[in-house]
Order: structure tokens, then sequence, then C-alpha cells
């Protein structure tokens, strides 16, 4: 992902699009080119009513230009930035203000087209789309455009809220938690099953640690890392999506009866054991690391999918996630 800063001073984020589909997308492309000048040169050569041999070049040369010049510039000004190619591989070219491709820039790309891969062989666009961070060929850097990608690839369903914790997570403040934080965690989370134990626990406690700095009040003890993260982005999702629909009507995202969305006055959270009863969670049960939980607050009993506690007893703690020394 890259940003881009529009007309009007708004960053946006938009894919850039990778080498290999650019190279697919430029293949596709050049198939067709050479397939109009093989059928453009038999249409010549068996013309029998040109009879002079310099307009029969002539025309040669005005028709290779316009496939191979032509061609590119036609396209991506009438589809708004997409060639034949780009169209199959999702890409389009657009400004670097994230406009619409002009034909100005569109001409520029195609004459800078013609220079680097017809009479160069395609290497100083291989060269400059590596070392450039939006991966820029030349005539991208004349014209001024990016080439991105459309089609975002399929994202994981956002994590649910756990139900023992929908009352603890609806008093939270969450005005500090920054979004490229809360996307970090997130990412965690739709990768939870693809990780080993050990980094599961070892991310999970960094990343939470990192999120309870910016979030309060604590969890309830025996909170593991990947239930805390879910409660905490399910219930910034929830705030986005009540802002958004006040505009439109009255809608609850988590429905109309729950004690949670009504913002009724919540009782003490218990500690957190599992949800009883509830759907099973999709992150798999706890893990059984001994450290994988939120400290502990003096007289409060041990949840029973937490190991026991050390014999010493546990000072009061300010809340949060701490890796015990």
């Amino acid at each position: 992902m890259s940003e881009v800063v529009t007309g009007e001073a708004v960053v946006v984020e938009v894919r850039i699009a990778q080498l290999p589909s650019r190279a697919a997308a430029f293949i596709i492309d050049w198939l067709v080119q050479v397939a109009a000048l093989i059928v453009i040169s038999l249409l010549l050569a068996n013309a029998t009513i040109i009879t002079d041999g310099a307009l029969a070049a002539g025309l040669g040369i005005l028709f290779s230009a316009l496939v191979l010049v032509g061609y590119p510039v036609i396209f991506e000004t009438v589809s708004r930035g997409r060639s034949l190619g780009k169209l199959a591989l999702g890409l389009r070219v657009v400004s670097e203000d994230g406009g619409p491709e002009r034909f100005r820039q569109a001409l520029f790309r195609g004459l800078a087209g013609l220079v680097e891969f017809w009479a160069l062989s395609g290497a100083p666009a291989l060269i400059t789309s590596l070392i450039n961070q939006k991966g820029k060929r030349l005539g991208d850097v004349f014209a001024g455009t990016i080439v991105i990608g459309e089609r975002s690839p399929r994202q994981a369903p956002p994590p649910p809220m756990p139900l023992q914790l929908a009352g603890w997570a609806s008093s939270l403040q969450l005005s500090q938690l920054q979004d490229e934080l809360a996307n970090t965690a997130r990412q965690y989370l739709s990768r939870w099953h693809q990780l080993s134990p050990n980094v599961q626990h070892d991310m999970g406690m960094r990343i939470a640690g990192q999120v309870s700095a910016c979030v309060a009040p604590p969890p309830p003890p025996g909170v593991p890392p990947y239930a805390y993260l879910a409660a905490v982005l399910a219930e910034r999702r929830r705030r986005e999506e009540l802002r958004l629909a006040q505009t439109r009507g009255p809608a609850s995202p988590y429905g109309r009866a729950s004690q949670w969305n009504q913002g009724a006055s919540q009782p003490a959270t218990p500690p957190y054991d599992g949800a009883p009863g509830s759907p099973a969670f999709p992150y798999g049960t706890a893990p059984a690391h001994p450290s994988d939980v939120a400290p502990r607050s003096p007289g409060q009993e041990t949840p029973a999918s937490v190991p026991n506690p050390p014999a010493e007893p546990a000072g009061p703690t300010p809340g949060g996630f701490v890796p015990p020394t």
C-alpha cells in the first residue's frame, strides 16, 4: 500500500501494482500489437491498388506508429487508464494525485514506451521500476502517473466480540488507538491459526502491550491477548459503524435487544473464563503459556482456564499486558 495526496489534500491509500502483474499486462498488450502489425503487413503486401513502393512504405510507418503509440494512448484515454492487458490484470493508470489519467499523460507514456520497450527491449523500464519506490517506469516519471491495482485481495472477516467482554468493551476509551496499530492487531488475529504457538504468544503479548498503552480501562483478569485484541477491534468497529448509521437511520450492528448496544449501565465484568455456552472462539482456545494472560489483582479468584499463580502473592498492577519477569 502507498499513500496518495489528492487535489483536495486528502491522504488515501492505494495498492501499487507489482512488477509481475505489470509485466503480464505488458505481454498481453505486446501480443495484441504484434498481431495487429502482422495483419496490417499482410494487408499492405496483398493490396493491389498500391503500386508505389514509397507509398506502401509510408503507409507501413503510419500504421506501425498507430499500433505502437496510438493503441496504448487511445485505449488508456478512452478507458480512463486501462489497456487490454491492464483490464485483464485489474490494473489502472492514474495521476499522482489519484485522479484519472489525462490524454497528455497517456501520450507521454506512449511515446516513452516506444523507446523503452520497442527500441531498448524494456531494459530502462525494468531498471526504473525496480529502483522507484512506487514502481514507476520512465514513462510514468515523465507523465506524473502511477499504476495501481483495482482488485484488492480478499480480506478475512473481522474478529467477533467475545460475549463475556462485551460489557467491559462498551466502556473503553479508544481515542488514542491509531489506525496503524489497529491494523497490526487485525492482521495478527487474521493470521493467528497460521502461527506457531511461540509466535502466537510472543507476538500477541507484544501487540496487546502496545494496544493496552493506548486503551483504558485494563481488561478483566485472565483475558488472553487474542481475546483482548478481538474485543478492542470489535468495539472500535461497532462505534465506527454506529457513527455511519446515524446519518442513515438507527441500525444496531449487534442487534436491538442487546444491553451492550442500548448503552445501559453494565455490571462488573467477571474474570474471563472462556465464555461457557457461547459460540466457539474463532482463534482457538486460550494458549497454555502461563504468561499469556492479563495480570491478576489481589483478592480475585483465578479463572479455571488460567494456570495457578506462583506461591508469592502478586502485588497490585496498573493493568494491561506486562510479560512476567
